[in-house]
């Protein structure tokens, strides 16, 4: 085993000689600081071997070769900031950045260190060190704090975008090159979104779709943000597969977002304040379980109880939400069986969505629903689980890294001969509509959420 990474112990090494302690332990500043930095589990970063089981597993170490975009690496930093040996710098942000959080070196690690959550505390110190330095962008305090927080501006934008793409607006731009002005990774990943449904039918939707048999529970089913706006007939297909299953679906009112952006991307108060209004109104419900059908958004979910680890008057409560939690096809497979009448007589892949797979440790269930479905033919890829390259905003943000990662992925699912990618996540739907499209397999392959794929069966 590995017990020593020179690279980082050097850089750890010359960084404490460098960075000055110019505070005493008694001001303010000193105080704050050592608030900051008392954010990180150590013990939890001590628990790193450095035995190197997470490096085949890391997308971004598998690409570069660096140890710090290894996930034992980033630990090393991490411990090397909270130690006080290295400084909360651009360099430190780039690092913590350049990660997917897809959570592979979990399944891989074997101490079970939490590095989902050590990333997300060290993206929350690298945010809070720039706010005490005056230097938190204008971009980002709009959008997690003025557009993901508030859903009618959500609905907004894609009404917006279904105005643009129903006036052609779109593809205008597109064949003239006007899309060009866009920067690039924004001109390249539109063209994966699918046509979104009207504000008329999205108004039409009922706040209950009852059970078609004799009900078997109450399900309060969480939208999502994004997901209900982009995918929202993925939602209501999810919607009629658990009515079949015999459950009467809620679509609870005065929801948010689930704050998995937020949590990811540093801001861990804003996460916790959009967590307390998901509980409260999923509370006042009154349901058996909470349902989801985005990977990335249960992942989020079921992680509101370590979201509030140090609040009394929260974690009970929260604990208490996260217990109700399911991805659909959790849920699903538990139920009476679903009878399709349809067979599609297709060969298809299936697309591991990180945070469901790492996240949320549900493989099994997905793969068994695909199988239920008459005339399909599940072929596995050699690596199915590794990340797809999506991770949230991480294509829009780290645009060339995200592509590098994506075209291994589909020279993975070409090998499959398959006619469908399916998914369950939106994120990673749209990244492999964009990789068959940078593969130039349009026409020949689709990608597709599962709930999509087992609503087409019935």
């Amino acid at each position: 085993m590995t017990t020593k990474i020179p690279e980082l112990m050097n850089l750890t090494e010359r960084a404490g000689s460098e960075t000055p302690h110019a505070e005493t332990p008694h001001t303010p500043v000193a105080a704050a600081r050592e608030a900051l930095l008392g954010k990180f589990d150590m013990d939890e970063l001590l628990n790193c071997m450095h035995c190197g089981f997470c490096l085949p597993t890391c997308p971004t170490y598998q690409q570069t070769g660096l140890e710090t975009y290894s996930p034992r690496g980033r630990i090393a930093l991490m411990k090397g900031v909270a130690e006080e040996k290295l400084a909360i710098d651009a360099e430190f942000e780039k690092n913590m950045y350049a990660c997917l959080g897809c959570r592979a070196c979990e399944t891989a690690c074997p101490s079970g260190i939490a590095y989902g959550q050590l990333i997300e505390t060290a993206r929350e110190v690298v945010e809070d060190n720039k706010k005490r330095q005056g230097k938190r962008s204008f971009t980002r305090k709009m959008i997690f704090k003025n557009v993901f927080p508030h859903p009618k501006r959500i609905r907004a934008f894609g009404t917006a975008l279904w105005v643009a793409q129903a006036l052609g607006l779109q593809k205008a731009a597109n064949r003239t090159g006007l899309m060009r002005i866009l920067p690039r990774e924004i001109a390249e990943m539109q063209h994966a979104v699918a046509r979104i449904a009207s504000p008329v039918q999205r108004k039409q939707r009922s706040p209950m779709l009852p059970s078609e048999k004799e009900p078997i529970l109450k399900i309060g089913f969480f939208k999502g943000c994004i997901m209900d706006e982009m995918f929202y007939e993925t939602n209501q297909a999810t919607a009629r597969l658990l009515s079949k299953a015999g459950c009467d679906v809620v679509f609870v009112e005065d929801q948010a977002c689930c704050g998995a952006l937020h949590a990811h991307s540093g801001e861990k108060s804003g996460a916790a304040n959009l967590a307390k209004r998901n509980i409260e109104a999923f509370e006042r419900a009154g349901v058996d379980f909470v349902v989801n059908n985005a990977g990335g958004c249960g992942a989020a979910l079921k992680d509101y109880g370590h979201w509030f680890t140090h609040d009394p008057e929260w974690r009970g409560r929260a604990d208490s939400f996260v217990a109700k939690v399911r991805d659909a096809n959790e849920l699903l497979v538990e139920l009476p069986p679903l009878t399709f009448h349809k067979p599609l007589n297709v060969r298809v892949t299936y697309q591991d969505s990180c945070h469901l797979a790492h996240g949320q440790g549900v493989r099994n269930q997905p793969r068994q629903l695909i199988r239920s479905i008459p005339g399909v033919d599940l072929v596995e890829m050699s690596h199915p689980d590794s990340c797809c390259g999506s991770a949230g905003i991480y294509n829009i943000m780290n645009f060339d890294m995200s592509m590098d990662i994506l075209d291994d992925k589909m020279e993975d699912v070409q090998r499959t001969k398959a006619h469908m990618i399916v998914t369950a996540n939106p994120g990673c739907l749209l990244q492999m509509r964009e990789g068959i499209m940078r593969a130039g397999l349009q026409g020949q392959m689709e990608a597709v959420h599962i709930m999509d794929l087992l609503d087409r069966a019935l």
